[in-house]
């Protein structure tokens, strides 16, 4: 049976970033189901309907799965809500810990992403054996990544940085000073035997080009998702996870 895929191949336009996109998406579910509204159907089946649509012109242009599952539920929750006597303030702190978890995305246009358990399964099979190795995750967000490498490889040396703020208190709290506040821009991949990154097409091209000055022969760069613009990864490992992601491998 043909997947969504199949169906309709599309391609995620790089340059917007995911939340553009999903409002594009949003704006683009509407129109037939505004036609649908017209013709006479109940208001829930309509929101219902446009909920769905959204969800399938998410998946086909390839956005991770907490983005299709958002454009899915965004009309829908609206809709509740409006018809809700929820105190305003809770939507005030709600933005807020929104704008928290995004400053470092508006500069960086790189927003987060999560890294499955099938991403550290593959990372941690495939860091090098010896003690001592030094692993750098470029936006380590809520420390996902090393805190479950720090279970798989607890004789690795692990590191992250995070530049919005929300997101790296969550992973110092969880990582403690292993989780460094800052931009990627200023860490010397020099220091690390391997580095991963799990950001946007955006930075990819510039971060290749710091990758080239600074990292040393023999270590390796992981890529989760987002290739690098006309340079062919060495490795590359499709994950089965909710996202249908990829890791892209580059050794020098």
């Amino acid at each position: 049976m043909s997947n969504t895929n199949d169906l309709l191949p599309l391609s995620r336009p790089r340059a917007l970033s995911p939340a553009l996109l999903a409002l594009l998406i949003q704006i683009a579910a509407w129109l037939p189901t505004l036609m649908l509204a017209w013709s006479g159907i109940p208001v829930l089946t309509a929101i219902l309907t446009q909920g769905l649509l959204a969800l399938l012109l998410a998946r086909m242009l390839g956005m991770p799965g907490w983005w299709q599952l958002i454009n899915l539920v965004f009309s829908p929750l609206a809709w509740l809500l409006a018809g809700s006597n929820i105190d305003p303030r809770w939507f005030l702190a709600g933005f807020l810990a929104l704008a928290a978890t995004s400053l470092g995305s508006l500069r960086s246009r790189v927003p987060l992403y999560l890294s499955s358990e099938h991403a550290i399964d593959a990372i941690a099979e495939r860091l090098p054996k010896r003690p001592g190795i030094r692993v750098m995750d470029l936006g380590c967000g809520l420390g996902g990544l090393l805190s479950g490498l720090a279970k798989r490889r607890p004789d690795c040396e692990l590191n992250g940085v995070e530049m919005a703020p929300l997101n790296w208190l969550v992973s110092r709290l969880r990582l403690g000073k292993r989780a460094h506040f800052g931009s990627l821009w200023q860490i010397d991949l020099g220091q690390y035997d391997v580095v991963y990154a799990y950001l946007s097409p955006a930075p990819m091209t510039r971060l290749w080009q710091k990758i080239q000055n600074e990292m040393r022969p023999g270590s390796l760069f992981i890529s989760n998702s987002f290739a690098i613009p006309g340079v062919e990864p060495d490795e590359t490992v499709e994950l089965d996870d909710f996202n249908r992601s990829r890791l892209l491998l580059w050794r020098r």
